[in-house]
């Protein structure tokens, strides 16, 4: 592409006779991408819609009161400062013209030697519009705050109650899916439950407080062994969870929960940890796409195209391993994004790229204190303590930036001992509540003699 053609319109990108890459997503893969081709022969420009990085897998702490939202995420310019010929841009992608070499956002349009797509995933409602409005999904530091707010109000209005049948239903908690997320929501809720909320809430009669655990499959972890998932069913029994397997969802208005086999539990608040798609921008040839991901070779690049690579959650890349494609985990992002920052390189010198192999370094969910299930290769079986101790060290290793390190351990540290957590806030706009009407008294009748 000569220099000439690299204009940026309203996005105020200075023109560069260097090859430019374009990055669309600041997640795992994103940043690794950023930092690969740091002091290398190009210019980068990073899209994102937010200003930060967010740590995913801790989103449900930050959702139940145990780390503060600023513990899992660190600005994006902070993380790359200093990166010479590097350019951020807080934006929303709108499109992408693999025609002419240059993406559509919000701002202006912005032209590429190589784009790069690393915008991750969206919540899968499977097209139920109704169950999009009523249920809360947890992708986002946002939708951890909301869901956090929703939790303690509805406690907040159960002590006001007076009708039995409402107030159970403010205290009734249902999560759809039994992945990672759930099951780890699921604990976390019910560690709320027994240590928590009872000293907050004294009026408050917890034994009646219900959290269900819906997961269409037979068991739960699906993703992991089955001793996995069969040691996490019966952690969760621990905190009185119902597990409720080989059910599915059937529908949801925000006040009732109903299954495919006819269950119905009133519930105010529904989580939905169900399933995620991949986040295809309009564009992307229909070609390119399967099973609402970016299908790519070896090298992460899309089909059908010569400059274009997609990597992470929204890439679909099938193995012997993982003939549906490769799980939509953060390593995968990691190690995909590492790899490209080096071909990427290698491509520019004339040098032979490297195929991508995924190298799988194990699963492990968290089902409270002290307990967690942990797989690893090699049929290497983990729970209980020392899966737990693996799990913080692991997680730990992998959050950005120490400052965040040393939060998220002191909050644990602080939590383990205590039984507390920390940061119970509701953070919702204000609504005032319209003014309550004093009935008038009956006017006597007045009757003629």
């Amino acid at each position: 592409m000569s220099e000439q053609t690299k204009k940026s319109g309203d996005i105020m990108i200075p023109q560069t006779s260097k090859k430019r890459v374009v990055i669309i997503g600041g997640g795992f893969g994103g940043l690794k991408i950023a930092k690969g081709l740091r002091k290398k022969n190009f210019q980068v420009v990073l899209f994102d819609r937010h200003n930060y990085h967010t740590f995913q897998p801790l989103l449900y702490q930050v959702a139940t009161a145990g780390l503060e939202p600023d513990s899992i995420a660190g600005p994006l310019r902070k993380r790359l400062k200093n990166f010479k010929d590097f350019y951020f841009r807080m934006a929303t992608v709108e499109s992408v013209d693999t025609s002419r070499n240059c993406i559509i956002t919000e701002i202006g349009e912005l032209a590429y030697d190589y784009l790069v797509i690393a915008n991750g995933s969206l919540t899968n409602y499977f097209g139920d519009s109704e169950l999009e409005r009523n249920v809360f999904p947890l992708k986002q530091i946002p939708h951890a705050l909301n869901l956090r707010s929703q939790l303690l109000q509805s406690f907040e209005k159960a002590v006001l109650q007076s009708d039995t049948e409402e107030k159970q239903s403010l205290m009734n908690f249902v999560i759809v899916g039994g992945g990672p997320t759930g099951v780890e929501l699921a604990g976390a809720l019910g560690e709320l439950k027994l240590h928590v909320l009872p000293k907050d809430y004294p009026e408050i009669n917890f034994k009646k407080m219900m959290i269900y655990l819906v997961e269409g499959l037979p068991r739960l972890l699906n993703g992991m062994s089955h001793e996995a998932g069969e040691n996490a069913f019966n952690y969760l029994k621990r905190f009185d969870v119902q597990v409720l397997v080989d059910k599915k969802l059937k529908s949801y208005d925000g006040k009732t929960v109903t299954l495919d086999d006819g269950m119905s539990i009133p519930a105010s608040t529904l989580i939905w940890a169900a399933g995620v798609k991949g986040n295809i921008l309009p564009g992307v040839a229909d070609a390119s796409v399967f099973k609402s991901r970016i299908k790519v070779d070896e090298y992460c690049k899309v089909i059908g195209t010569d400059n274009v690579y997609a990597i992470g959650d929204v890439a679909y890349f099938p193995t012997e391993a993982y003939p549906n494609g490769l799980p939509m985990l953060a390593p995968v992002a990691i190690q995909q994004g590492t790899l490209l920052a080096k071909n990427l390189v290698n491509l520019d010198k004339g040098k032979e790229m490297k195929k991508f192999e995924y190298l799988d370094k194990g699963s492990m969910a968290t089902i409270g204190r002290n307990k967690a299930v942990v797989d690893l290769p090699g049929n290497i079986r983990m729970k209980g303590f020392i899966a737990w101790w693996v799990w913080m060290f692991i997680h730990l290793l992998s959050i950005i930036g120490f400052r965040n390190k040393w939060i998220v351990l002191s909050n644990w540290i602080w939590n383990y001992f205590t039984f507390d957590r920390s940061t119970r806030l509701i953070i919702r706009p204000y609504v005032k509540k319209p003014a309550r009407q004093e009935k008038e008294p009956e006017k006597e009748e007045v009757t003629s003699r």
